[in-house]
């Protein structure tokens, strides 16, 4: 075993080497040529400023096809993302050519005085002065040499207190939950300092980690929910009050971030006055808010994490500086945290991987999202054949009202699992055709009425997302539906489910996929693709992808992977995506 200060000295370097590797790499970026940027969709250039309002700016573009979405940091500039009077923004809406963007830095004034002219580029936040930070604090303080650094290096094992084990589950008894999430909650409330729970895709996470919560409040302690994301902290927050509407819960953050968050949201922990309460209260922030004025010096009792597959050992660090009890949520098996290093590299900086196989876990084996032919193929891949199909899921089937359309073939309810082939040939991060397919697809869905926040396409790449939303927005000339359909990459889609999921691969050159298998093929994103949908997904693509056979060693067996799940498919081929060929 590692000293804790080599310990310490390889996350500061991970940290490190993490910043510099992604300034470098947008630095890199910024350095092209402008015509360059902009057809590898890094740029958006000829941007108009309609209006600057309540820190919002309102720009127009005659044509986007940026990889730019909601949520990502963009430079407004005038020539170079470098000039000390750009703007740096947060995207708040993309519209293709209309976008809104929330101002974090810089003089508006330039905008409302040159509204022409404009150019956009991706911007970038260094965040590791706040993981430094919390590596420093948990090498000097009480907290951190006696709990925190030997928790994670094995030198303190966890124990369980049988006679609170067995109190929870007398009173989880009276729940609707199932054996398996009976267990990991009051293993978890048990515990007294760590405990970690799988997840596969539907096993009910969100109202578990509820009922747990729900035990812990009753005790009078003081919950911190935390996650990478906040629509994983919204989803957590908002189970709470339907398992018990009495326990105090809120969110901290800044009000622009609430989104589907359906509980109170205050800018500091002094704004909510939890702080005079006398019991227990649940909180939810991410881990940088207690870095900063929102939640600094706030302590807890017990931290939750969710998704914590996701969050590094330097990030989860930062989170359980503000507890002594830890609660891990997660699953290896879906995405690791999104880093600029290799998926190997990514897999190990997780804090759910790290901790993993130590004993002190449950997993949950119960879906309720998938029917029984969808759980078929995760389960065996990656669930040791240990994940069901819940009763109700296990009989679910689409349900289409009787109009026909050209695709019936691909949307018949009897066929959950459906691979399209197209045979098509070429194509690299963007395919026109199966863009078409899918969009047409979409289509025949929604005239079957099949309800438009029902229906998920899932991408590899975000140019292929762009070029979907474009082609449905024609096709369907309804914006408003167009925004309740989700087209949008794997990693936007962890947490998320639908009736029914399309998957568009885009890459059907052989050359290009043995290029990208660390990323296309890689089985994680595989496994969240292919969990999203209820009752029925249509995976498009070509078989000529398949033929990546100049493939790195350490990628053949996750193509092999790839194949057995297309084998596992109903494969209906159509060349070009004619039906009528």
């Amino acid at each position: 075993m590692s000293s804790t200060a080599d310990f310490l000295h390889r996350l500061r370097q991970f940290v490190q080497a993490e910043s510099d590797a992604q300034w470098q790499a947008l630095d890199r970026q910024w350095s092209r040529p402008l015509g360059e940027r902009v057809s590898k969709g890094w740029t958006i250039e000829g941007l108009r400023v309609l209006g600057f309002d309540k820190n919002i700016a309102r720009l127009v573009c005659d044509s986007n096809h940026s990889r730019f979405r909601e949520g990502d940091l963009v430079v407004l500039h005038r020539g170079s993302p470098r000039d000390p009077n750009a703007l740096h923004f947060d995207l708040y809406y993309d519209g293709e050519t209309e976008l809104e963007a929330s101002l974090i830095k810089g003089n508006h004034y330039f905008i409302t005085q040159q509204p022409n002219g404009w150019i956009l580029d991706q911007d970038w936040f260094d965040s590791s002065p706040f993981y430094l930070s919390a590596l420093d604090t948990v090498a000097d303080s009480q907290l951190g040499r006696g709990t925190i650094l030997p928790l994670l290096q094995g030198a303190l094992t966890p124990k369980v207190d049988f006679a609170r084990y067995e109190r929870a589950r007398g009173f989880l008894s009276e729940t609707h939950l199932n054996e398996s999430q009976v267990e990991a909650v009051a293993q978890a409330y048990a515990t007294d300092l760590l405990h970690l729970i799988q997840g596969p895709p539907g096993t009910g996470k969100t109202l578990m980690l509820a009922h747990l919560t729900q035990l812990l409040v009753q005790d009078g302690l003081r919950v911190f929910v935390t996650a990478l994301t906040h629509r994983a902290i919204h989803n957590a927050l908002n189970k709470i009050p339907q398992v018990d509407e009495t326990i105090p819960v809120c969110k901290i953050g800044e009000g622009r971030q609430t989104g589907d968050l359906n509980v109170p949201n205050f800018e500091t922990f002094d704004q909510s006055h939890f702080a005079q309460k006398s019991g227990g209260y649940v909180v939810g922030a991410t881990p940088f808010a207690l870095q900063s004025q929102r939640l600094a010096n706030v302590e807890f009792d017990v931290v939750l994490f969710d998704e914590a597959s996701q969050i590094t050992l330097p990030l989860a660090i930062m989170g359980m500086l503000a507890g002594s009890k830890y609660i891990f949520i997660g699953d290896e098996n879906q995405l690791p945290p999104v880093t600029t290093f290799s998926e190997t590299e990514a897999a190990q900086t997780s804090i759910f991987a790290y901790l993993a196989g130590r004993g002190q876990e449950t997993m949950l084996n119960i879906t309720y999202r998938l029917n029984d032919v969808l759980t078929d193929w995760p389960s065996r891949t990656f669930y040791k054949s240990e994940l069901k199909a819940s009763n109700e899921a296990a009989s679910r089937r689409l349900n289409l009202s009787p109009e026909a359309t050209r695709w019936d073939l691909v949307l018949d309810p009897d066929s959950p699992a459906v691979f399209l082939d197209l045979c098509h040939t070429n194509t690299t991060v963007r395919s026109r055709i199966e863009a078409e397919v899918i969009s047409e697809l979409v289509l025949s869905l929604l005239m079957r009425d099949v309800a438009p926040e029902e229906i998920g396409v899932v991408v590899p790449y975000r140019a292929q997302s762009r070029l979907i939303r474009s082609l449905l927005r024609r096709i369907l000339m309804d914006d408003e539906t167009v925004q309740k359909l989700v087209v949008d990459t794997v990693e936007r889609m962890q947490g998320q489910e639908r009736e029914v999921i399309l998957v568009s691969f885009a890459t059907a050159s052989p050359k290009f996929a043995a290029q990208m298998a660390d990323f296309l093929f890689q089985p994680q994103r595989l496994n969240v693709a292919v969990t999203r949908p209820r009752s029925k997904l249509i995976l498009v693509g070509s078989h000529h992808m398949l033929k990546a056979d100049d493939i790195a060693p350490e990628h053949k067996e996750t193509l092999d992977m790839l194949r057995d799940l297309i084998a596992s498919c109903q494969t209906i081929t159509i060349p070009g995506g004619d039906m009528n060929r």
